[in-house]
């Protein structure tokens, strides 16, 4: 007998079948593995059903959160403004949210 699929949310990422990157309403849902304390900003492939970004910033005092934000903000070509760390802000496992960007429009700008 099959079993029942669980319900994805912002805590625990996609299931294994999905993807890094979720569209929700007018926003994107990107699940990210974070490795602070790299030489610089990157993305790095993908870990599990996430996607692997590293950057230069220390995991202390939230600096790696804000590099991590404020290097998606640029990345995606998005206001500062419109990039959160919706879940795991103590976590190398993160959703971050950004409003405004399609995913497709998102992956166009992740993997330039």
């Amino acid at each position: 007998m099959a079993q029942a699929k669980k319900p994805e949310d912002s805590r625990t990422g996609p299931s294994p079948e999905g993807s890094w990157l979720r569209e929700q309403d007018t926003s994107v849902l990107l699940f990210v593995h974070l490795q602070p304390g790299a030489r610089h900003s990157a993305v790095r492939g993908v870990h599990g059903t996430r996607l692997k970004i590293a950057v230069a910033a220390p995991p202390l005092e939230g600096r790696a959160n804000e590099a991590l934000v404020a290097w998606i903000a640029d990345r995606l070509r998005v206001p500062r403004q419109r990039v959160r760390i919706a879940a795991g802000e103590r976590s190398r496992d993160k959703t971050v949210q950004i409003e405004g960007i399609s995913a497709a429009e998102a992956v166009r700008q992740l993997a330039a």
